[in-house]
């Protein structure tokens, strides 16, 4: 390998392995720089074979995934991250949002632990009796697993609370909003829950739901703006209406 690598590229990294992709504003803000800088430290890592760049929609900027090189570089098991454009602003927000909890938007945090660290932890249980760290919802899905629900981010706070980040971005059912916050409510391990949601309509929805499953006093709304670009947006939703030829069209909440 060619090019040395810093602390602040085994930073970025690690920050690659937690989530599926990474555009170069988050990693100007995760490591303090500018756009551009963060934009050569990128391609350099693309050039060393430890990530790989993509251009999922014309005129956006490029966005980056971390390698199985890179992960082994830096012992991390988590799997390759594989990417679904019509996940694409989730996957933009929840970067955004880790970002966010470890500036302490959400106050003092000891530990930060993302969907995809939580579903690897799950997949290398050694039993299949031992306890999920996903939440239950009860009954058994495809192939006979149990049933669970992955937040998007679990905060461990300061005063050792348990905290559920959910990042909202579009209206769920009726019935599968009411069947992951009654498994909420059920288990003792998360203190709270924070649907961070856009509109007021998904606001409402998860208040209502929260009401009627009898747990509106762990449910916290909190409104945000996503800045994902118009022409990113309506490509994504374009992608989530029209299936790859011969595939069922995946809902937003199997994406997730």
């Amino acid at each position: 390998m060619g090019y040395r690598l810093t602390d602040h590229d085994l930073e970025l990294l690690a920050f690659l392995a937690e989530h599926r992709l990474a555009l170069p504003a988050h990693v100007a803000a995760l490591l303090r720089t500018s756009a551009a800088a963060a934009t050569t430290r990128l391609n350099k890592l693309v050039d060393t074979g430890l990530l790989k760049r993509e251009a999922p929609f014309p005129g956006e900027p490029h966005s980056y995934q971390i390698t199985r090189t890179g992960l082994a570089y830096i012992g991390s098991h988590l799997p390759t991250p594989r990417v679904d454009v019509r996940a694409y602003e989730h996957d933009i927000g929840l970067a955004w949002l880790w970002l966010a909890a470890r500036g302490g938007t959400f106050g003092a945090v000891q530990e930060i632990t993302g969907e995809r660290r939580l579903r690897s932890d799950d997949g290398a249980r050694d039993h299949p009796d031992a306890e999920p760290v996903g939440v239950r919802l009860g009954g058994f899905g495809p192939h006979g697993r149990e049933r669970l629900h992955y937040p998007d981010l679990v905060l461990r706070t300061a005063d050792r609370r348990r905290v559920a980040l959910e990042l909202e971005l579009t209206p769920k059912s009726r019935t599968r909003l009411e069947t992951i916050l009654a498994g909420y409510g059920a288990d003792p391990r998360f203190d709270g829950v924070v649907y961070l949601v856009q509109s007021a309509t998904v606001a409402r929805g998860v208040h209502a739901a929260a009401r009627r499953v009898g747990i509106p006093e762990r449910v916290h709304l909190q409104r945000v703006r996503m800045t994902v670009s118009r022409t990113a947006s309506a490509a994504a939703r374009a992608a989530e209406r029209t299936p790859p030829t011969g595939q069922r069209k995946r809902t937003p909440e199997a994406v997730r």
